[in-house]
């Protein structure tokens, strides 16, 4: 059986030259940051997902900006001794500048919560946007016992315009190094980017160009080498792309603070006397593929998600994790935060043991395995662009490549998770990224259905013009609408680390992290 399950796990099904290279001079079609048109036809309509209210107001005088400290909110209805389990909980925000005065346009980003420290309990609440300066707050309430209502102004109206200007408007807010080497090892270090004007090159640049996607990647071509002695990549700087008073709108003084309460703690209890339950959650169909998920996805109550559209499970031994786990060969492909789950799993159960591959960590690829239960977990980074440490060129594999190598099948699982390493560049980026990788998960579906694909969505973590909140809202819009109407499952990391009354992080803290991966297991695992 060891021998089996080896052969199976030693390399990704992806050839070493999925990337063509080809001198290229910089032209006037590839310079085009927003060039929509060339988008796959099932993802022309992500144009439309972009929408956000106008942000208006005077660009130039920071005090009309909105103010965290001045900003209100309050109940919607006279307060009640008690709240019923089940209900509704209504209030309304009215958005402020930093001299008190009200906001006549929206646009602004907050985030609000309920929360019930004592029961390790948390949902995320809504908030709608009514486009005049004040926002309609509701949250369910889900729990019995006592909560509290958390508002925070992520980024003030003003601070998303801009975001949008720098996210919409310039090509790269990074840039990258790529590392050749010639036969007699001749070494030159260039620029490299998603365009050829973001390499800074002045003469020909050497474009490389995805043999399943399409996509393409520049590098400013070396004095002395060929295009086709790139041997390494690493991330590059950080661009300057804003002004002094874009930084005073994005300043951490004014950025993810929370509001003065406005609405003291409350009381939630049973809806009739005598009904012991604590928690609102009706009769669930067990977690399958393409169910559709609602606002809240779940929420946390003794620092366990609950799942609001699928009787999500709890794994909570080693042994439960393994039948779970047994016989199935697992691809995680993204970044560094679905890394945190091959990592939990790997730290968590004693028997997968991981495989030195003599990698970058960063990149990868990693792999552990229990070679008793035939288990097989992989990880590795998506392709370009990757902000890492150096890394082979042969390490970074493209994500539409691997599965289009992938045969599938009911012991096959798939676990995409992108998203924080494409808020530096304009959205044709990743709807081109994803349009290659939908084509690949629908023909991995169409020819083994019984295979799993999950989805993870981003989570909160960066507040600056590089990645933000903002940014990652959008990011997930575009994962939600490129995998629709595909037999896939998502797990909603965003709502995850945005329930409870933790610091954000892009990297969440292990008790997330293990609700994400119970979600995920409640996938294979359903009853």
């Amino acid at each position: 059986m060891a021998q089996q399950v080896f052969s199976l796990m030693m390399s990704w099904p992806e050839p070493m030259n999925h990337w063509i290279p080809l001198p290229h001079r910089a032209s006037k079609h590839a310079s085009e940051p927003n060039n929509w048109n060339s988008l796959s036809q099932e993802l022309t309509n992500l144009t439309s997902l972009l929408y956000w209210p106008p942000t208006g107001g005077d660009k130039d005088d920071f005090l009309a900006s909105t103010s965290p400290q001045t900003s209100t909110y309050h109940l919607k209805s006279p307060a009640q001794a008690t709240y019923t389990l089940g209900s509704n909980l209504e209030a309304i925000l009215v958005a402020r500048d930093h001299q008190g005065r009200p906001k006549t346009h929206g646009g602004d980003l907050f985030r609000a919560q309920l929360l019930g420290q004592e029961l390790k309990a948390g949902v995320p609440g809504e908030v709608k946007d009514l486009e005049n300066g004040t926002y309609l707050l509701s949250f369910p309430l889900l729990w019995a016992g006592r909560a509290q209502v958390q508002v925070r102004l992520i980024h003030s109206s003003e601070a998303v315009g801009v975001l949008q200007r720098v996210w919409k408007g310039k090509r790269a807010t990074v840039d990258f190094r790529g590392y050749f080497r010639g036969r007699d090892g001749t070494q030159e270090t260039v620029i490299c980017n998603v365009d050829p004007q973001s390499t800074g090159a002045r003469g020909p640049t050497c474009q490389y160009r995805d043999v399943v996607s399409g996509e393409l990647w520049f590098c400013a071509q070396p004095s002395t080498l060929p295009c086709d002695a790139l041997v390494g990549h690493s991330s590059g700087s950080y661009l300057k792309v804003t002004t002094r008073h874009d930084e005073e709108l994005m300043a951490g003084s004014v950025t993810d603070q929370p509001l003065p309460s406005g609405i003291s703690p409350i009381l939630v209890t049973p809806a009739a006397i005598g009904n012991m339950r604590n928690v609102a959650l009706p009769s669930r169909p067990p977690c399958r593929p393409g169910h559709l998920s609602p606002k809240p996805s779940g929420f946390y109550y003794q620092d366990r998600w609950h799942s609001t559209f699928c009787s999500s499970r709890s794994f909570p031994t080693v042994s439960s994790i393994l039948n779970c786990l047994a016989g199935r060969i697992v691809y995680m492909m993204g970044d560094s935060t679905l890394r945190q789950w091959w990592e939990y799993l790997r730290d968590t159960v004693p028997s997968l043991k991981p495989v030195d591959l003599h990698v970058q960590y960063q990149a990868g690829p990693l792999m552990a395995v229990d070679t008793t239960r035939g288990t097989v977990l992989h990880w590795r980074a998506h392709s370009w662009p990757l902000r890492s440490h150096r890394t082979p060129v042969a390490s970074l594999h493209s994500v539409a490549r691997v599965l289009h190598g992938l045969a599938g099948g009911p012991y096959t699982v798939v676990v995409l998770g992108m998203g924080a390493h494409f808020t530096t560049f304009p959205p044709s980026i990743f709807a081109r990224r994803l349009a290659g990788i939908r084509e690949a998960v629908k023909a991995l579906l169409d020819r083994e259905p019984s295979t799993l694909v999950v989805i993870k969505l981003a989570n909160t973590g960066y507040k600056s013009v590089y990645g933000s909140d903002w940014l990652t809202i959008q990011v997930n819009r575009f994962l939600r609408a490129a995998f629709d109407g595909l037999q896939v499952a998502f797990v909603d990391a965003w709502e995850m680390t945005s329930s409870l009354a933790v610091p954000d992080d892009i990297h969440p803290k292990r008790l997330i992290v293990r609700n994400e991966v119970e979600l995920f297991l409640s996938f294979i695992c359903p009853t």
